[in-house]
């Protein structure tokens, strides 16, 4: 497993269930092999797999790929006719802006403007009126959607300079650190992310025939991302789950990643976490990873892990998700048919 395969929060996963019936929330919920009960608890985290089934299903029963985010529906095909209508684009600057013109037409709250400042470019989500709102997560994946196709156009990640939004902290705001690979702001002025503008002469390295995987992945292969250039956390989270079962101390680590331990604190409070944090959320992500895709006993995951004790393991757990190791436990994901 991918050690920077973090796990979603259940406050992401509720934002598209928005409008839901407990019955449609229970299917979804069995097609990603969990229970509903689960999927309602506060704390809970989902797999990035579990995540994108989940968004897959519900957008189409919507007929709607970004499922009842913006006031007009993105309906199905949406991604695949915005792909085609970049393929042929002679670089990235003139892919975006053709980016920009599609979405243009399709929403109403907000219009995406691809901009070269210097050696920077900005690609800026502008409201179309002085009242428009959208949800935050509507932003959110908007940004991500044009990294995430930028990106696979032409055929290697680009690092982010920094990416603003224009709303408060969100409460699942620790885990933007896997969603954008850059420096993330809130209470910003503006909604935009930046990158090298040299990016935007290279050309574009995707075929049609490319496509079809794109979009049977989708949205997992352009909202979840492995930073191009591993921040802090990210090395740290690697170097620890090269370690498990045994779980060195930030002095061991430090030293490894030739650091000070006080340089390496310095640059986890940047990033808005800290040592023990990323131990924990490596150790949650890994145990929900196990638990939901095997049927390795909790004593063994436990022990994989870094826990000699089983029930240090479950009051850890616990903690983490407010939740039992033996709720997250399936045999896998299920498809039953829509009802």
């Amino acid at each position: 497993m991918n050690p920077l395969s973090a796990t979603v929060p259940a406050s992401l996963v509720n934002s598209i269930l928005v409008g839901a019936a407990s019955s449609e929330i229970a299917h979804l919920a069995g097609c990603a092999g969990i229970s509903y009960e689960l999927l309602r608890e506060p704390g809970a985290r989902l797999t990035e797999e579990q995540f994108a089934t989940l968004y897959r299903i519900r957008a189409h029963a919507l007929d709607d790929e970004m499922p009842g985010i913006f006031s007009r529906p993105l309906r199905n095909g949406t991604l695949k006719y915005l792909s085609l209508s970049l393929l042929d684009a002679p670089n990235l600057e003139i892919a975006m802006h053709r980016f920009g013109q599609f979405l243009h037409l399709l929403i109403d709250e907000f219009s995406v403007k691809t901009r070269r400042e210097g050696d920077v470019c900005s690609i800026e989500l502008v409201a179309k009126r002085d009242d428009s709102t959208s949800r935050w997560l509507g932003r959110e994946l908007i940004l991500k959607l044009a990294h995430g196709l930028a990106s696979w156009l032409i055929g290697q990640q680009i690092p982010l300079l920094g990416v603003d939004f224009d709303f408060p902290r969100p409460p699942h705001a620790i885990d933007y650190r896997y969603l954008f690979p850059g420096p993330v702001r809130f209470d910003c002025s503006r909604t935009l992310m930046r990158f090298e503008a040299g990016f935007l002469g290279m050309v574009i390295r995707r075929q049609k025939s490319d496509l079809r995987v794109f979009l049977a992945h989708a949205p997992k292969d352009w909202l979840f991302v492995s930073p191009a250039e591993p921040m802090a956390c990210h090395r740290v989270r690697e170097y620890l789950n090269g370690c498990l079962p045994m779980v060195p101390n930030i002095a061991i680590v430090a030293r490894d990643l030739h650091l000070s331990v006080r340089t390496l604190c310095r640059r986890l409070s940047a990033e808005g976490t800290t040592f023990q944090a990323i131990k924990d959320e490596l150790r949650r992500d890994l145990a929900i990873q196990r638990l939901t895709r095997s049927s390795d006993a909790i004593a063994a995951i436990a022990y994989d892990i870094g826990f000699d004790d089983p029930s240090a393991f479950h009051r850890a757990f616990r903690h983490w998700t407010g939740s039992t190791p033996q709720s997250y436990r399936n045999t896998g994901p299920r498809t039953p048919p829509l009802v």
